[in-house]
């Protein structure tokens, strides 16, 4: 059997690459960074002809080898550095049919570094309709390679590429191009003084400015033979390298690349002029993003209810099947609580992943970006920024990562300090279960309040990151100009598989990496709220019930009481009825008396759970914030949850959902418990005016340490990182703290 092969897919953006990518490895992949740096790494498991397996590396999209990013650099560095563990056995370069010219750029480039290579040429579907005939084994003879032509949507040349990965070695890594005509004298004196090292892999070295690549010198050859080239220089012999290439590239299309504009078919042009009409663009959009929001809460509420029913029951089952003890508190009330309270939120993030994936993948992002340069351009960005925007609505990390295809260093900086405003999945789950909790049921033109809530929340995040924008451009005296340029992609229609693809992945990696911080935290937080010193917690039990002795149980005890009997004298009445019995008044008031028996010893159990929980070293430090949370109608658990959730935001409804269920009636849902808190004075806690702090607490404030770390790495300094946290932590409070006061 043959050892495992290295691959690297490569190729420009919008060629395909990560359709091909899922073609190749389907759920068999898994997303990290690179060692050291943010950039993301995105690799999987292929099974090639005679049992041979591939290792597949998805590189960042990149137009060349002359970078102009961090993300580029990465391809550059990879494929310069055979020591690396992930260096490639053959590339794999993909590239589109229609913009075959743009794409041989880099393909050239590569096989000039002697890997062996195989061009893709992806969309092989589209060629008649655009009127595009190729002569393949033409192609392969100039280029002295093999070509795999490839439909992802129509699934045809995928296990033809399967079969030239596995027969690697049997491909030409003789280059293209000799680059030295370009300087002949320059590179002579090149090849004088690293006689060992290939040429064209120096030329890479020296123009990209890579250090990690180990240079002998020849000791017979004089350094001062060699002239070093100034950067203007370098990007002058760049250029004609460039032009070089192309010249090769058309002498070969011209023999093998026809293109009848006359068979050609399509309505590009038409649509474009709608999508990003400046009136009815924005419109589009506008309308789009609503049918989102509504649809998020329309099609999850029934899969919602029952997560949240199921793992009520898991906790109820694991209380009462296992013995009593620490262990089965602690899996009951913290570990399966803290996790029920994000597990639940699957359906609407899997739906919001679903979305953002259609739009991309039908080129509608682009259109996008482009319509939003007009609007950024007044408040100190360009549409370059509207990517990382956008991308804020998944995550802020890779959002503030994104930003390194801005090259203007302003730019890119305000871009970094105000995309945490962008709402991210990880607010999803608070806004959701508050809007759920204080925004009532009903409909506004055929729109729910609760979707329409959720859309202004969108909204105000995007207009208070576009005003903080234009403070910062004012402030930061920093002298910039750019350009904005964006490739449009061709329109098509989204791949069922790439879909299914990226919303398995992007909801994993929210379930999996808030599910570890939350298991961590929830652990604390029910030893926290099981455990305490005082007399009070110690004597908890005997407390409480001379309390309701002499007093009578609290508010909440009182409605629940209320309620529950209310209810259950209904079901007694229509249990007789519906047999036709005649109803037996004596049976019922006996039933009742058992009843209310019941639910007095369930009652005084809650409330010596409550006390101890009050008294505990996790109530004792939130009595001890409450001052400063309760100007914003939070009591003290909400500010325990605001405290914990700065490791996530998404933490805070696990932090609720943890401290609600140690000691608690195990049988009621999360949202029941929430609904069920009451303030001082007996009212619902969680009303509209809390509700609204609270939403628009998590709006503006920088609850994500990874974010703030993720700053810190890509300015290079905890100056800015400090600035955002207090900046951001401040407009939190001030506007959380106006709305109580106004709407209490």
């Amino acid at each position: 059997m043959s050892k495992n092969i290295n691959v690297a897919l490569i190729g420009n953006p919008n060629t395909g690459k990560t359709s091909v990518f899922n073609q190749l490895t389907g759920l068999k992949q898994k997303v990290g960074n690179y060692p050291g740096i943010t950039v993301e790494k995105k690799e999987g498991i292929c099974k090639l002809p005679r049992g041979v397996k591939a290792y597949i590396l998805d590189l960042p999209g990149t137009y060349s080898l002359n970078t102009t990013s961090l993300d580029e650099s990465v391809v550059v560095e990879l494929l310069l550095n055979k020591n690396d563990k992930d260096y490639p056995d053959v590339a794999v370069v993909i590239s589109d049919v229609e913009n075959l010219k743009r794409n041989l750029l880099l393909f050239t480039q590569i096989k000039d570094l002697k890997i062996p290579s195989i061009l893709v040429i992806n969309m092989a579907d589209r060629m008649d309709r655009k009127g595009i005939s190729l002569d393949v084994e033409l192609m392969e003879q100039r280029l002295d390679t093999k070509i795999a032509l490839v439909s992802t949507r129509k699934g045809f040349g995928i296990d033809r590429l399967k079969e030239l990965i596995a027969n690697y070695k049997q491909l030409s890594n003789k280059p293209n191009i000799n680059t030295a005509v370009i300087a002949p004298e320059y590179f002579k004196n090149l090849k004088e003084v690293f006689p060992k090292e290939d040429l064209y892999k120096l030329w890479l070295v020296i123009t990209q400015d890579v250090n990690f690549m180990p240079i002998e010198r020849n000791a017979a050859a004089s350094v001062n033979e060699f002239k070093a080239k100034s950067k203007t220089e370098l990007k002058r012999l760049q250029h004609k390298e460039t032009v070089l290439r192309y010249q090769f590239i058309n002498g070969i299309l011209k023999e093998t690349y026809k293109k009848d504009f006359r068979t050609a078919k399509g309505f590009r042009g038409s649509l474009d002029k709608i999508l990003t009409h400046k009136f009815f663009g924005y419109l589009i959009f506008f309308a789009i993003l609503l049918t989102i929001f509504q649809a998020i809460f329309d099609w999850s509420g029934y899969p919602m209810d029952f997560i949240d029913a199921q793992f009520a029951a898991l906790a109820d089952w694991t209380k009462n099947t296992l013995p009593p003890g620490i262990l089965t508190d602690l899996l009951a009330e913290g570990i399966i609580a803290g996790i029920g309270g994000v597990v639940i939120f699957i359906p609407q993030i899997a739906f919001l992943f679903l979305f953002i994936s259609l739009l991309e993948e039908s080129g509608y992002m682009s259109r996008v970006v482009f319509l939003m340069d007009k609007l950024m351009r007044p408040f100190g960005l360009s549409g370059k920024s509207v990517v990382p925007l956008m991308s804020g609505t998944a995550c802020a990390i890779p959002a503030v990562m994104a930003t390194r295809t801005i090259e203007n260093w302003k730019e890119r900086l305000i871009t970094i300090l105000v995309v945490p405003f962008t709402t991210c999945s990880a607010r999803l789950p608070v806004y959701l279960i508050l809007i759920a909790l204080v925004i009532p049921e009903g409909r506004f033109i055929g729109l729910s309040y609760q979707a329409l809530t959720l859309m202004g929340l969108y909204l105000l995040g995007f207009v208070m990151s576009l005003c903080s924008a234009m403070i910062l451009n004012k402030i930061l005296k920093i002298k910039s100009r750019s350009l904005f340029m964006i490739e449009m992609p061709a329109y098509r229609l989204p791949l069922f598989k790439n879909v299914f693809y990226t919303v398995v992945e992007k909801t994993k990696s929210f379930v999996l990496g808030a599910g570890k911080i939350i298991l961590a935290i929830s652990i604390v937080l029910w030893f926290l709220g099981s455990y305490g010193w005082s007399n009070e917690f110690k004597n908890a039990e005997t407390i409480v019930k001379e309390r309701i002795d002499n007093e009578g149980f609290n508010a909440y005890s009182k409605n629940y009481l209320q309620n529950n009997l209310e209810a259950f004298k209904y079901q007694l009445k229509d249990s007789a009825l519906s047999k036709n019995d005649k109803i037996d008044l004596t049976n019922i008031r006996t039933a009742l008396q058992e009843r209310d028996v019941e639910l007095h010893d369930r009652l005084v159990e809650q409330e010596i759970a409550s006390f101890k929980l009050e008294n505990s070293f996790i109530g004792q430090a939130g009595k001890a914030i409450e001052p400063i949370v309760k100007p914003l109608g939070y009591d003290w658990k909400i500010g325990i949850a605001v405290i914990t959730s700065f490791a996530a935001r998404e933490v805070f409804v696990g932090t609720l959902a943890t401290i609600y269920s140690v000691g608690s009636d195990e049988e009621e849902t999360i949202k029941n418990r929430m609904a069920a808190e009451v303030n001082a004075n007996g009212k619902p806690l969680f009303n509209l005016a809390t509700g609204v702090s609270l939403m628009l607490f998590y709006a503006f404030a920088m609850q994500c340490m990874s974010t703030l770390a993720i700053v810190k790495r890509e300015t290079n300094s905890w100056k800015w990182p400090l600035y955002q946290l207090l900046f951001m932590s401040a407009i939190a409070y001030v506007t959380a703290f106006t709305a109580y006061q106004i709407l209490k």
